[in-house]
């Protein structure tokens, strides 16, 4: 019978370690996810001073618009965490949308090929940028789901594991991305 009830004990504390150490195994996954998207950021971050540097040679007097890009990128640079970098991202997505948008009004600017090559990276960045983002929310999800299912939900909390926020793209953003592109000829 002491035999029973020391194997039973023992049964148990193995399959705590085992559910504990896949809740790390999630963790160090969303923690990973998270720095792929900081790299992405990082990339367009730099792109953004030749952007800016290329388009002030063409349309100078558009200070207006450089400058809010500039605030927008810095502000996205000192951004802490997926709610807040997310927050300022957009922010900074818009500022780039009317910087790209000047290319219409500049036709020597948007026949410029170091602009179109930044154009170029810019859009190729984007899109890794949001496969990241993808990765890093499914990342989340997972480990969420694993933190509050049972029986992990019994000790997850007093482990450290708590639930992680996703990296919401707003409001705004999301209805950008659901209208498809129009395209004029």
């Amino acid at each position: 019978m002491e035999w029973a009830i020391l194997g039973i004990v023992v049964v148990a504390v193995l399959y705590a370690i085992m559910v504990y150490n896949g809740l790390v195994s999630l963790r160090q996954r969303v923690n990973q996810a998270f720095a792929d998207i900081d790299v992405q950021l990082k990339q367009r971050h730099d792109l953004i001073p030749n952007l800016v540097e290329t388009v002030k040679g063409y349309a100078a007097h558009e200070r207006g618009t450089l400058d809010a890009v500039v605030q927008a990128r810095n502000a996205a640079l000192g951004a802490q965490g997926p709610a807040q970098q997310a927050a300022a991202e957009q922010a900074l997505s818009g500022a780039l949308g009317r910087l790209i948008a000047l290319a219409e009004a500049y036709p020597d600017l948007k026949a410029n090929a170091n602009f179109q090559q930044l154009q170029t990276d810019l859009s190729d960045i984007e899109n890794k940028l949001a496969a990241a983002r993808r990765f890093f929310n499914n990342a989340v999800s997972e480990y969420n789901a694993a933190i509050q299912a049972f029986p992990a939900v019994l000790f997850a909390a007093s482990f450290g594991f708590t639930p992680r926020e996703f990296f919401d793209v707003g409001e705004t953003a999301r209805q950008q991305l659901d209208v498809a592109p129009q395209v004029k000829f």
